[in-house]
């Protein structure tokens, strides 16, 4: 080849390099200063991949469809965007009106993503605030009054006070549905669709789903204009970072598997997901009979014992915590070690969203499912839809 061809050859190949290596960083990103000064406060430098899809499509103002499950960073995708387009001086004598709505399924998640908010909006004069049922309306009531520009709710909660006058959605620039299927799941959808009257017809509409179901489908055509659809994981997509491993045991049996494997990592914060509430309850009272600090959470439980449970689970004072998988929606703990799939879910996406709890932020994590032969065809279901096959290994003796 001739030399200056073998340089532009070179050439070429070594910027493609330096372009395929380059990870974008939030500075990138047209971030305003105060929600930049918050985001070096928490530490973050490099957006995750559905932040750096979805931030530059809100911030211009589109409607976005966001295909993503739980732990890829999606709030922060849609509150940096909210958070910089209402940051603007405040009118002196002129009541807060709620601009953002960001709706959610369950008290666990409403308060996860007000803590963001709460980050993220540091710098800002913005007021924001969550409400939710189970606990008295008069603290929420008292807060909304003085006035706020930012509401996370719960569907049930804010319908209720909707219809007693404390909320009115006459001024929402921005409206987020998150976790929808999950929502479908649940039950809201009827219930969402009471909203989606209620809201101003020009608005952003910003929905995200793990999974799109024919239902969810269908809602975002009729709620939302031209939508950018983006998709930062597949719901079969499984992170490599976890090391998954099937243990093929009956049930009777499952309760002393489940001992002997705690007992080995003394030292591990770990997730255990029971398929129903009386499962949980009864997995706790065993492990607690053994000395295993451990609690249950699920939807009998009241708001109060849940968020002391998730309270102590963070701070590694119970460092087992068994869950049914609307109650775990709620759970984000950064280094996860462990999950166990102490029964196997209906559903072969739930196992994706299940393990995907742990192996976050380039993480190690760990993926313990435990198997009887009733269970072997979901097993099956789960390989189909990842595309790869469960490591099966003895069960210690």
């Amino acid at each position: 080849m001739h030399p200056v061809l073998c340089w532009i050859n070179n050439y070429l190949n070594k910027t493609a390099l330096e372009c395929c290596s380059h990870r974008m960083t939030f500075n990138e990103l047209d971030i305003s200063e105060p929600i930049s000064k918050a985001l070096a406060n928490k530490k973050y430098i490099t957006p995750t991949p559905i932040q750096e899809k979805a931030i530059p499509i809100a911030l211009g103002g589109h409607d976005l469809l966001g295909i993503a499950q739980t732990g890829t960073g999606k709030t922060a995708a849609f509150a940096i965007p909210i958070i910089q387009q209402l940051d603007q001086p405040q009118l002196n004598g002129k009541k807060r009106e709620i601009k953002a709505l960001i709706v959610t399924p369950t008290r666990e998640l409403a308060i996860q993503i007000e803590d963001c908010f709460t980050d993220y909006a540091k710098y800002t004069n913005l007021r924001h605030m969550a409400i939710f049922g189970g606990v008295n309306q008069r603290p929420q009531v008292d807060q909304l009054n003085q006035g706020i520009d930012i509401l996370v709710a719960t569907p049930g909660r804010l319908l209720d006070l909707i219809s007693q006058k404390y909320i009115s959605l006459n001024s929402i620039r921005h409206f987020v549905l998150d976790e929808a299927d999950r929502m479908l799941d649940m039950g809201f959808i009827h219930d969402i669709k009471r909203l989606l009257l209620l809201l101003p017809k020009q608005r952003q509409t910003l929905l995200f789903s793990a999974t799109m179901p024919i239902a969810i489908a269908n809602l975002t055509k009729s709620i939302m204009h031209n939508p950018v659809k983006i998709e930062a994981a597949p719901v079969s997509s499984v992170v490599d970072m976890i090391d998954q491993q099937l243990y093929f045991v009956e049930k009777p049996q499952k309760s002393e598997l489940l001992i002997t494997l705690l007992k080995k990592d003394l030292d591990k914060s770990v997730l255990v997901f029971s398929r129903t509430k009386h499962g949980a309850d009864k997995i706790a009272r065993i492990l607690t009979k053994k000395g295993i600090d451990c609690e249950a959470i699920h939807g009998n439980k009241t708001q109060g014992a849940r968020q002391r449970a998730l309270t102590n689970f963070k701070s590694r004072k119970t460092r087992v915590i068994v869950a049914t998988d609307i109650a775990a929606r709620g759970i984000d703990i950064d280094n996860l070690e462990m999950v166990i799939n102490y029964d196997l879910p209906d559903v072969a996406e739930t196992y994706v969203h299940r393990i995907g709890r742990t192996g976050r932020a380039g993480h190690h994590g760990t993926a313990l499912t435990f198997c009887s032969s009733e269970e072997k065809l979901m097993v099956k279901d789960i390989q189909k839809l990842t595309g790869k096959r469960l490591n099966a290994v003895s069960v210690p003796a």
